[in-house]
């Protein structure tokens, strides 16, 4: 038997109860990507690397799947080691296969504890059972791993115009041949526009992000599929083993993934809640600037894979004709996240207590916006963890004078012809009090005797900022009056 297993033979003992040395659940299942082979059999799973050459990953040998799977454990183990168990070789005795034999290998397989696949936040998504709460803690955990994702001269090297764009130019490279099928030449041709002008005249972010240490070792395919809740436990797991370039990379790429895998499946809000979580965890909000760009080159790498199953003779025909369809959608969102669009800017007043947060959360969610919290942003600026309690050196006019006032915001506003509201949010004073005395595990930390002070140092409207101006009673119903508005 040749080094190259992934043949009918290995797949059909792979599929027998007694190939395997523990009780299995039967009928055994297998799942196919476009670079893998996973076999399901109850309490573990088993993943089995194609023979596949496609550039930007080589399978094509033996001794490359077995330094793969064991590149895959490895970086893995470190997010989800409950999952990542052991590389273990199948070896050949006669014409049999055995797992974990003592012949000479003939392939390698990944042991990973198996998990219910309804665990998985595809499927979560699909029963409609992953929650606006899930999300955020998405965001949550994303960030701590990105704090500790390592970083270092060579993987900031990735953060390189010269680098960065290599990617997006083998990805138009290697779809060229689809256009006419799932791809259009207008879209091909625009999207690549997009990304060829980006890098021409925004140099300047890009190498900010390196030097801001943006650019680390992270997840490199984040998507829905690669995320469980795993005995109540959000996991992340088959992190990007097999190309440096998908890895190293600037933390937007990461997130720019889950956020199009959201947005692709018609939840913009969810995409926006993780997002925002995310955003305001880290302080990053300069990556903002180049998360449209990745945003399109997901939506594009998605297409780009799924455009590989036409070209599988393994596939079948429905299967090929369903990955038609999927990629089609993949190359216009791709394409559409490359169309400008003219934002607005919305800002929020009110002291502590009076609901701007909550008001403003809601809003963005049907928005799409960007919601930044004063009090997460006083936090960054005195390098405070948000989840640490600060005090009324947070409040201090010193504090205020480093952030950006209203008639700053305006000026921006006008000179970028942006249209702006402000949205005044009061209470009663008997509700403010209570709202800041019943608030736990929160960015804010102004409390009840913090109330007075904040109602004295409020700058009251000028006449030219009163035609902007709402008010707003937040104990009264209020919703209709702006998620309605587009």
């Amino acid at each position: 038997m040749t080094q190259n297993m992934a043949t009918p033979s290995l797949i059909e003992q792979m599929m027998q109860p007694g190939f395997y040395p523990h009780p299995v659940r039967e009928p055994i299942q297998m799942q196919q990507t476009h670079v893998s082979y996973v076999f399901l059999t109850g309490d573990y799973a088993y993943k089995v690397k194609k023979p596949v050459n496609f550039g930007f990953l080589d399978f094509s040998t033996l001794e490359r799947r077995h330094h793969f799977c064991l590149e895959e454990i490895r970086m893995n183990q470190e997010i989800a080691p409950e999952l990542y168990l052991d590389v273990l070789p199948i070896t050949q005795l006669d014409n049999r296969l055995e797992l974990n034999g003592t012949g000479e290998p003939v392939e390698y397989v990944l042991k990973m504890r198996e998990f219910p696949q309804d665990d998985l936040f595809s499927c979560l998504f699909e029963r409609g059972h992953l929650t606006e709460s899930h999300l955020e803690e998405l965001g949550r955990i994303v960030a701590r791993f990105h704090a500790k994702a390592q970083t270092n001269e060579y993987i900031r090297s990735f953060g390189e115009v010269s680098k960065v764009r290599q990617a997006f130019d083998e990805n138009y490279e290697q779809t060229k041949k689809y256009i006419g099928a799932p791809q259009t030449l207008e879209q091909f041709e625009e999207t690549k526009a997009f990304t060829d002008e980006f890098f021409m005249t925004r140099q300047e972010v890009l190498n900010s992000r390196i030097q801001n240490n943006w650019i680390r070792e992270c997840h490199g395919d984040l998507h829905l599929r690669n995320i469980c809740l795993w005995q109540g436990k959000i996991l992340l797991f088959d992190r990007i083993e097999f190309n440096e370039p998908f890895r190293f990379v600037d933390v937007m790429y990461d997130v720019a993934f889950a956020v199009m895998d959201l947005e692709a499946r018609g939840r913009k809000d969810l995409g926006n809640a993780f997002l925002n979580t995310y955003i305001e965890q880290t302080g990053d909000w300069e990556g903002l600037q180049v998360l449209p760009l990745y945003l399109s080159r997901q939506a594009y790498v998605r297409a780009k894979v799924t455009s590989f199953l036409l070209d599988d003779p393994g596939v079948s025909d429905d299967l090929k004709k369903e990955a038609q369809e999927t990629a089609a959608m993949y190359y216009k969102l791709a394409w559409n996240y490359t169309r400008s669009q003219k934002g607005r800017l919305i800002l929020m007043s009110g002291v502590s207590g009076s609901g701007k947060s909550t008001v403003a959360r809601q809003l963005a969610r049907r928005w799409g916006a960007i919601h930044i919290r004063s009090d997460a942003a006083r936090k960054h600026l005195a390098g405070i963890p948000l989840e640490q309690t600060g005090g009324a050196e947070l409040y201090t006019s010193q504090m205020n004078d480093r952030q950006v006032l209203r008639q700053n915001a305006i000026a921006q506003a006008n000179q970028h012809d942006l249209p702006i509201e402000i949205i005044y949010c009061t209470a009663p004073d008997g509700v403010l009090r209570d709202r800041l005395s019943s608030r736990t595990n929160d960015v804010s930390d102004a409390t009840v005797d913090l109330l007075q002070q904040q109602k004295a140092a409020t700058e009251p409207f000028t006449e030219a900022e009163l035609s902007l101006v709402t008010e707003l009673d937040t104990t009264q119903d209020w919703s209709s009056k702006f998620l309605t508005k587009d």
